[in-house]
């Protein structure tokens, strides 16, 4: 990934300062703590979770309305409580999503990224309601 200028970034949806940080990590790279959040115009709505300490390490994201315009996730009170969310709009949804090398993408809606705006605090969760979800939506079918 290439590094880009602060000007050429787009807005992500959480403020000036793109810094956010996971205590827990992601499932598989749990002992990485800090990412910063950047995109480019042209790659709109996606976004790169990009790793601080390894700038050229990161997860492609999506905001989950470009993919399941009904998404919700239903998180437990102990996510909640982890992340201090005080009402909805102090979450923020991203989704991970997995580029194929036959040219084919998916988005894990099983395991969102959920992020307090607030305090940029953020966790992978399993919702209450990840049943009703897939782990590999395609990317491009819009439900």
């Amino acid at each position: 990934m290439t590094t880009m200028a602060p000007s050429e970034r787009t807005n992500t949806g959480i403020g000036d300062d793109q810094r956010v940080e996971l205590p827990l990590g992601l499932l598989g790279f749990e002992r990485i703590k800090k990412y910063e959040v950047v995109g480019m115009p042209e790659e709109a709505p996606f976004l790169w979770l990009q790793m601080a300490e390894d700038p050229k390490h990161a997860f492609l994201v999506v905001p989950p309305a470009v993919v399941l315009t009904d998404y919700r996730p239903d998180l437990s009170e102990e996510d909640v409580r982890f992340l201090g969310i005080e009402n909805p709009a102090d979450a923020w949804v991203l989704n991970i999503v997995t580029l194929r090398h036959n040219g084919s993408s998916t988005v894990n809606l099983k395991g969102p990224v959920v992020f307090n705006r607030r305090t940029r605090v953020g966790k992978q969760v399993i919702p209450l309601n990840a049943a009703s979800f897939p782990l590999q939506h395609p990317l491009g079918v819009v439900a």
